[in-house]
């Protein structure tokens, strides 16, 4: 994909044009009109990652472009990104420049930001990092105002922290996340506040317990949980889990079951498959008329997720590929029809679509 023109000017026909995309790929399936969450035009990464181009004693940020990719584009400012990171650029890479002990063989920097003004940067190098650059790490932290980790092969220097608190209003809740730096965190904050919103809408009535696959740092499980009796959610990712629980607890949510599993697994200890340690105290049987709530990577459901999706009344289904949505979908269209439908931009500017249904299981299809 070749890098994004960013042009505030241009981005509501980008979106108009995403709309129809996801009309006519879902016409098929009696499409409701979908709800479309714009992204602020500009400023709207919490996320954003450069080569460090070196000519000479000068360096540079730089990105490639998958046409040209021996051709570093310089960078010397990225609009997409939220303003903190926009405002550390020029004078980070000013300290750069400034310090041997900073700039030498140093490969990529990566920035993550929070809705709450909170910023941590990773400088990632081809070399072993030393007291040296420690003591010139320090100093650029305390003088940046941000957390700072320092990579290399095999190294893992952590100043202070190595996550950051994302603090934001959702329906009258103050929400807390501890996003880690190396973990998945929606890159969008503005579009995932709105996604949040929406799946609580659709959520919203539904009653009885919850089942999540695919949970991450608990992102919707915090929002989504107060609106449910019970919740059971998995996740395969150590820190992924290990964010949930701080979150689950930063929240004042008390009625969320977290197993470290696969979807797969979960999938066949519904079934009745084989008898799992980490399963040994819960009651699935509870669970048996629960909504079922999935945020599965790009790749989609797998066939044993989707034969346990269509036990489920109801189904919450959050995408970042519509392709393998609309596959998901057809899988799914005999027991479930689409009852609500949303488009959300995460990615202004590019051809990606970040896509909601809620899937209602059809009266003729039997009982759960």
């Amino acid at each position: 994909m070749p890098l994004p023109d960013i042009d505030p000017a241009a981005y509501p026909s980008q979106l108009a044009a995403k709309v129809e995309r996801f009309r006519r790929a879902f016409a098929a399936f009696d499409l409701p009109e979908p709800a479309v969450f714009s992204s602020e035009p500009l400023h709207y990464r919490l996320r954003a990652e450069f080569r460090i181009w070196h000519e000479g004693e000068r360096v540079d940020y730089a990105m490639f472009d998958p046409a040209e990719p021996k051709r570093p584009v310089v960078i010397d400012e990225f609009p997409a990104a939220v303003e903190p990171i926009c405002a550390a650029m020029p004078r980070l890479r000013e300290r750069l420049q400034q310090s041997e002990a900073l700039k030498r063989r140093l490969f990529q920097v990566e920035f993550l930001a929070t809705l709450s003004g909170e910023l941590l940067i990773s400088l990632i190098y081809h070399r072993p990092l030393d007291g040296q650059w420690e003591a010139a790490a320090r100093a650029l932290a305390a003088e940046l105002q941000v957390q700072l980790i320092g990579r290399s092969r095999k190294q893992k220097l952590v100043l202070e922290r190595d996550w950051l608190l994302e603090e934001f209003e959702l329906d009258g809740r103050r929400l807390r996340y501890q996003q880690i730096e190396g973990s998945f965190t929606q890159p969008n904050g503005g579009v995932n506040r709105q996604m949040l919103g929406w799946a609580r809408a659709q959520a919203a009535g539904l009653g009885g317990d919850l089942v999540e696959l695919y949970c991450g740092n608990g992102n919707f499980t915090v929002a989504l949980a107060p609106l449910f009796g019970q919740v059971l959610a998995t996740e395969m990712s150590k820190s992924s889990v290990r964010a949930a629980h701080y979150n689950l607890a930063a929240n004042g949510v008390d009625n969320v079951t977290m197993v470290r599993m696969s979807s797969d697994e979960i999938s066949d200890a519904f079934a009745g498959g084989r008898a799992y340690r980490r399963m040994q105290d819960i009651d699935l049987a509870r669970y048996r008329g629960a909504t079922l709530f999935v945020d599965p990577p790009r790749s989609g459901l797998d066939a044993a997720t989707v034969a346990f999706a269509r036990g489920f009344g109801h189904i919450l289904y959050i995408s970042c590929n519509p392709d393998t949505l609309r596959d998901n979908v057809a899988a799914l269209q005999a027991t479930h029809r689409i009852g609500a439908a949303a488009l959300f931009d995460q990615f202004p500017y590019t051809h990606h679509m970040e896509c909601g249904v809620l899937l209602t299981r059809r009266e003729d299809a039997g009982p759960a």
